[in-house]
């Protein structure tokens, strides 16, 4: 949860300038104004994502992503954090989101499925790419892409939320470490953090875990 934040927040070093083309410019100035009349019910929500979206341009200008769709992934990965936990269960079941287990115990993982499958009909422009990167940005996937990676940890560094150890940690690895590695350890501190709260684990998230685990594995016995 992002919090109002002071004058003490962490800041990533250095700031991106990105020379956008005119029509990106114009894209980011009509979905950011869509987005802050969606959230504007919830002004953090509001906050966090305009920060998300700041974070992913950064890190998307880190790491040689594309930071037109990184910045508006991060605008839009929350949209659908105002809909009532009923009526977002009811639009997974009409969606047919299905992870194997009731949607009642996932719920706080819905909104991202469901905007992914909803938004391409109001944003048609926009590439797969970026709704698969909102899709799985808070329970990542098997297969991650890079601008999957960059959403998924700049959602959990962005300045405004509050720092942790395990948060703190990935920060620090920001520009140091390669993106795969960024994201690993936001990946793992999540799941950390979800255990230590007593909270529902998605049984997906397990199998996730050991596939990327197995992969990173292979990649440093080549690397040998």
């Amino acid at each position: 949860m992002a919090s109002n934040g002071t004058s003490e927040q962490w800041r990533p070093r250095g700031k991106s300038k990105v020379a956008y083309k005119k029509w990106q410019r114009a894209s980011i100035k009509r979905i950011e104004a869509d987005v802050r009349e969606q959230l504007a019910p919830k002004p953090r929500r509001l906050a966090h994502s305009i920060s998300v979206a700041c974070m992913c341009e950064h890190l998307a200008c880190l790491y040689g992503v594309d930071p037109y769709l990184a910045r508006v992934a991060g605008l839009l990965h929350d949209w659908d954090k105002v809909v009532p936990s009923d009526e977002l269960i009811e639009c997974a079941r009409t969606l047919s989101i299905d992870c194997g287990v009731p949607l009642e115990s996932m719920e706080p993982l819905l909104h991202g499925m469901v905007a992914a499958r909803e938004l391409p009909k109001r944003y048609p422009e926009l590439p797969n790419e970026v709704w698969h990167a909102i899709d799985c940005h808070t329970s990542a996937c098997r297969h991650m892409g890079d601008l999957d990676m960059v959403l998924f940890v700049a959602d959990g560094i962005e300045p405004l939320r509050k720092a942790s150890p395990g948060i703190q940690a990935t920060r620090n690895m920001v520009g140091k470490a390669p993106l795969e590695d960024v994201f690993w350890n936001a990946f793992v501190g999540g799941i950390v953090y979800v255990l230590e709260g007593g909270r529902y684990l998605l049984p997906r998230t397990i199998d996730i875990y050991n596939a990327l685990a197995l992969e990173r594995a292979n990649r440093t016995r080549r690397a040998r």
